[in-house]
């Protein structure tokens, strides 16, 4: 009689966070691909564009000029999608036709003056500004006493969504707790009431002892392709000590992150040899200053791209009707990205200084 094998066998796996199951085909991994590919090759970029909104000294829609800044820019966006001052208001029918008013406010973080960086070719000091100023816009923005969670993300590449190179993140702060880590903050609460643990802490524990799934670690955080992992190279970035924010990072942990981005990252550029797009957001507990002990900080990267670089994926069929489902283990994506040692990433990504050249076109 056979016995089942993950990589081989279709099987479905739960993931504890959302409460939800998705479907794994890895026999599915040897069919021809005929759908649409991208072009591989990456786009030369200016480290100074004339045309970027982002750039120093540049001319934004809103009117406003950019200062000439030198490592870390933030601006309220000027297309938000959220906006801070709107008349509250509900509408009810029959709790069937529902919507409320909400307000909010969107931020953009620019990384650095240079429009032509990714995050992989940013120096670890640059990038420690990154998570310093994070820290200090989570503060901040959540402080206010009507919004309930500050969401940070970014999008890397255009398929992804971002409409502009220039190295750059975004924070929304929202009256209430979006969909996503409103149920991951749920199922963590529902976990450690039932077996007085922490599910993430936990987790890390098996991963840890498994080693199956690990990517890369530091003292201080772990990055692991998780085992219910959607995207085929989905990563998830775990806090070694069970804190539930970034603003409860000491100085070695902040430095620590900004090591880990920059790995993942350049793992993600050479196994695809072409400046990797992803999305990426940290989950974090609301700030409306209720305890939330369960709480355990983290990020996701959910790169689109299927077995290449050429090659993406979107939610269809299937997957928009009954549940997610991918080909790719999560063990043979973990193994892939495990294999580009250290050493590799420090001699082939090359750390970028933060100032572009002077221009005097600005």
């Amino acid at each position: 009689m056979t016995t089942f094998d993950l990589r081989h066998h279709p099987h479905r796996r739960w993931n504890p966070l959302t409460r939800e199951w998705i479907l794994v085909s890895p026999h599915r991994t040897q069919r021809p691909w005929l759908g649409q590919t991208e072009s591989a090759t990456a786009q030369e970029q200016l480290a100074y564009d004339p045309a970027c909104y982002m750039c120093p000294g540049n001319l934004r829609a809103s009117g406003h000029r950019n200062p000439n800044y030198e490592h870390i820019y933030v601006f309220d966006n000027d297309y938000s999608a959220l906006l801070p001052n709107i008349p509250s208001g509900r509408i009810d029918r029959k709790n069937l036709i529902m919507a409320e008013a909400e307000r909010g406010r969107c931020r953009v973080l620019c990384f650095s003056p240079r429009h032509d960086l990714t995050v992989s070719q940013m120096s670890e000091s640059d990038l420690r500004r990154v998570v310093e100023t994070w820290r200090e816009q989570f503060n901040e923005m959540g402080t206010s006493p009507e919004m309930r969670y500050v969401q940070i993300f970014e999008n890397r590449g255009a398929i992804m969504g971002a409409s502009n190179p220039h190295p750059h993140c975004q924070i929304w702060a929202s009256e209430s707790v979006p969909n996503e880590p409103r149920k991951e903050g749920a199922a963590q609460h529902n976990y450690t009431e039932a077996n007085g643990s922490c599910l993430l802490c936990d987790y890390l524990a098996i991963e840890q002892d498994l080693k199956d799934r690990i990517v890369t670690q530091n003292e201080h955080f772990s990055a692991l392709v998780p085992f219910w992992a959607i995207w085929p190279f989905e990563i998830l970035v775990l806090s070694r000590r069970h804190i539930s924010g970034i603003d409860e990072f000491t100085n070695d942990e902040t430095l620590a992150l900004a090591t880990i981005l920059k790995c993942v990252t350049a793992r993600y550029d050479r196994l695809f040899q072409t400046p990797f797009p992803y999305s990426m957001g940290f989950h974090q507990r609301p700030t409306d200053e209720a305890d939330y002990p369960a709480w355990h900080f983290h990020a996701h990267f959910y790169p689109p791209l299927l077995r290449s670089a050429t090659v993406r994926k979107f939610m269809v069929g299937y997957e928009m009707l009954g549940s997610p489902q991918r080909d790719i283990t999560a063990e043979s994506a973990a193994e892939q990205l495990r294999e580009l040692s250290h050493s590799e990433e420090s001699g082939k990504v090359n750390a970028v200084q933060a100032n572009p050249p002077p221009s005097t076109t600005r």
